[in-house]
């Protein structure tokens, strides 16, 4: 199967320091996968590259034969690729339903003049639109929630509520960078049964950040590993957990046997 995502020999530095070097990923069309490595080892600064923060000094970033390399942050969301950050990145003063709603003002069809006069195409699209949000909100089970402030929302539904902003975009590839950050168990949980539902609702293809090897054991089909910026291992779940290599980048040393 042709790949979705293409990234090969990818290097990225900042003044004298690489941080990321010979970097090579493949993902297909529905796959979950995960990347991980210790603090500092370069994996949200892939994120960048791929949507566009950052421009790869070296190598190419394929987008269903795109390429990524040179284009601005929202020309790559116009593509299909959405993301979400470590930390929660949504407008705190304007409602759940402002908040989803934003995201669809890329694909809005009425003009400048339209808009600031209130006139034509503008009332009609503005209820598409918000009908929309409204269907977004309803299939993440945040519709209760549409006219309350989004910094009311309790910490789980705040990451449903980035993620709900980013599946509205219209993204076919979503990247995830630690989603479980700050959860408790019972919501690391729920957060593997929501990404595996979302998955499959809404066909997506997910890269996954993520320090809880719980969440990334339990739902990724394979896991990349990065340590100052190098892929030093590239398997299933099981195979990276016992793989000396890995263990020494998180614990300072392999375990004996």
């Amino acid at each position: 199967m042709t790949p979705w995502l293409q990234a090969n020999n990818v290097g990225h530095h900042f003044g004298g320091l690489s941080a990321i070097s010979g970097f090579n990923l493949e993902l297909r069309p529905g796959e979950l996968v995960g990347l991980i490595g210790p603090n500092g080892a370069g994996k949200t600064t892939v994120f960048n590259l791929i949507t566009g923060v950052y421009r790869a000094a070296e190598g190419s970033i394929q987008f269903q034969g795109r390429e990524l390399v040179g284009l601005t942050p929202w020309i790559i969301s116009g593509l299909g690729i959405a993301r979400t950050f470590q930390n929660i990145r949504i407008f705190k003063q304007l409602s759940v339903l402002d908040n989803v709603r934003i995201a669809y003002y890329q694909h809005a069809r009425y003009s400048l003049a339209e808009a600031l006069l209130h006139l034509g195409r503008y009332r009609r699209e503005e209820r598409r639109l918000t009908q929309s949000a409204m269907e977004i909100l309803g299939l993440l089970h945040l519709e209760a929630y549409a006219d309350e402030q989004a910094d009311s929302l309790p910490y789980g539904l705040q990451r449903r509520l980035e993620i709900a902003r980013a599946l509205a975009t219209g993204a076919t590839l979503l990247l995830l960078d630690e989603p479980a950050a700050g959860m408790n168990p019972v919501e690391v949980g729920q957060l593997m049964e929501f990404i595996g539902w979302i998955r499959r609702q809404f066909n997506l293809t997910i890269l996954l950040i993520e320090h809880q090897m719980r969440l990334v054991t339990g739902i990724c089909e394979r896991v990349l590993v990065l340590d100052f910026g190098v892929t030093i291992a590239e398997g299933r779940p099981d195979e990276i957990q016992n793989n000396a290599q890995v263990l020494e980048a998180y614990l300072g040393q392999a375990e004996d046997g």
